[in-house]
């Protein structure tokens, strides 16, 4: 494969999550499985593992980046917070978090004692899916983000405690800080049941010339454009046997996929255009769109084998 379809397939495997391809579906493990894809950055910013570097000025900068939210100012607290604090800076709309939603946020962190920035996800565009309740980041944000609301900005000052406890984590974080962050909520996704998810095989599909879609379900919710970060849950088959390969239903983490050819497979991309919120599409996939001569021994995809996924879009990020 060439080097453009390499980091394609490093930003699939990031934003899927399938097991063996892309390391731990864990939130607290992917970065150490991968550490230069954008998830595991990502993820290991929520975990404190990866951290950017620190920022000139207590108050973070405001900062817009190209299709994302703008970077928010941080305000850390007048005191170094005992029990966590949660603060709405800005209302949202709909159904509040719960255990087992995902909620997919945009987040800057900083140092509660002097406002030093360890990461944000601003700087890279790419927001990150949290399932409340399941562990995968630190206590004081499976708590912290109960009760957000969509469209909602919502800061969050967390103790050792409920962050890190008595460790360091990464270059900027010590042991004992207390953690701050501004958090936007881009979407709340309910909480999926496993028996919801696609059963038995597919059709097989050998020697697909271009990508074919068929909906089984059409949506009722706004159509997916390029530029969108598609809110998903999907099942991966081998195009050669119709076998399931992994599906994302077995963990109920949702992903969160960039429509955007440079930073995900172009056959997925292609294929989830038009796409509406609610509905559920089967997107077959040539395998020079997918993971070209090599396949992804990981995965369970042979060399030269294309891949089939049925993909739920529950909403856009």
């Amino acid at each position: 494969m060439s080097s453009s379809s390499l980091a394609r397939l490093a930003a699939l495997s990031a934003v899927v999550v399938l097991a063996g391809a892309c390391g731990s579906s864990s939130n607290t493990d992917a970065a150490s499985a991968s550490s230069t894809t954008a998830a595991a950055s990502t993820t290991a910013a929520a975990s404190g593992d990866t951290v950017a570097e620190p920022a000139a000025d207590p108050a973070v900068a405001p900062e817009t980046v190209a299709g994302a939210l703008p970077k928010p100012v941080v305000k850390i607290p007048e005191t170094l917070p005992t029990e966590l604090v949660i603060t709405d800076l800005a209302p949202g709309a709909g159904d509040p978090a719960k255990a087992g939603d995902t909620v997919t946020v945009h987040y800057v962190g900083v140092r509660s004692v002097d406002g030093t920035e360890f990461d944000n996800s601003y700087d890279r565009g790419q927001p990150f899916p949290v399932v409340l309740g399941q562990g995968g980041v630190i206590q004081g944000w499976d708590d912290g983000l109960v009760g957000a609301q969509a469209g909602g900005q919502r800061q969050l000052d967390i103790p050792a405690a409920l962050a890190y406890g008595d460790q360091d984590k990464g270059d900027i974080i010590k042991a004992g800080d207390a953690l701050t962050f501004v958090i936007d909520v881009v979407s709340v996704v309910p909480g999926v049941d496993p028996a919801d998810a696609p059963q038995g095989d597919v059709k097989p599909a050998v020697g697909t010339t271009k990508v074919a879609i068929e909906d089984l379900k059409t949506g009722d919710g706004a159509a997916l454009a390029e530029g969108d970060n598609a809110v998903v849950h999907l099942v991966a088959y081998r195009g050669d046997t119709g076998k399931s390969i992994n599906s994302t239903w077995e963990s109920g983490q949702s992903q969160t996929i960039p429509i955007d050819a440079a930073q995900t497979l172009p056959g997925l991309v292609e294929g989830l255009v038009g796409m509406k919120i609610g509905g559920r599409r089967q997107i077959t996939i040539p395998f020079v769109d997918a993971f070209g001569d090599e396949g992804n021994e990981g995965l369970g995809l042979p060399a030269k084998t294309d891949l089939v996924l049925i993909v739920d879009l529950l909403a856009t990020a």
